[in-house]
């Protein structure tokens, strides 16, 4: 019986150095992978902070094109009202016909109105062919 125990205390004492080399290999794994962890964690936090400062760049670069967007759309407002203008207004046509009118009477106001003229254009056309004024 003696042998039997002594053989058991073997056997456990065996499994003790061998349940304790793997509990430090174990601990050994785990702080290396905690180790590349923390490093990870270190190389992705890195490229958050470059990411961040490239954001606040596009958002810089953005708020100025939006700026000169507003400028360019307020500068060149009346354009396409000046454009839409001269395609009415067409040939010449409509110049011989404004001074026409001017001759007859017609004021400024009407001429813009009838012939596509802008307003100084058709002041122009009132003061060179339109009726004199008797005082």
């Amino acid at each position: 019986m003696n042998t039997n125990l002594l053989n058991l205390n073997a056997v456990l004492d065996v499994a003790g150095v061998l349940l304790g080399l793997c509990a430090v290999l174990a601990v050994e794994l785990m702080s290396r992978a905690n180790r590349r962890l923390q490093a990870r964690c270190v190389e992705v936090e890195s490229n958050l902070a470059a990411m961040r400062r490239e954001l606040e760049l596009m958002a810089s670069i953005s708020l100025k094109t939006g700026r000169r967007v507003k400028r360019i759309e307020h500068e060149y407002a009346g354009v396409s009202e000046r454009v839409e203008v001269v395609e009415l207004r067409g040939s010449a046509q409509s110049f011989d016909q404004a001074i026409d009118s001017a001759r007859q009477g017609t004021d400024s106001g009407r001429l813009t109105q009838q012939f596509g003229l802008s307003r100084v254009e058709a002041d122009l056309v009132t003061r060179l062919h339109g009726r004199k004024k008797t005082a």
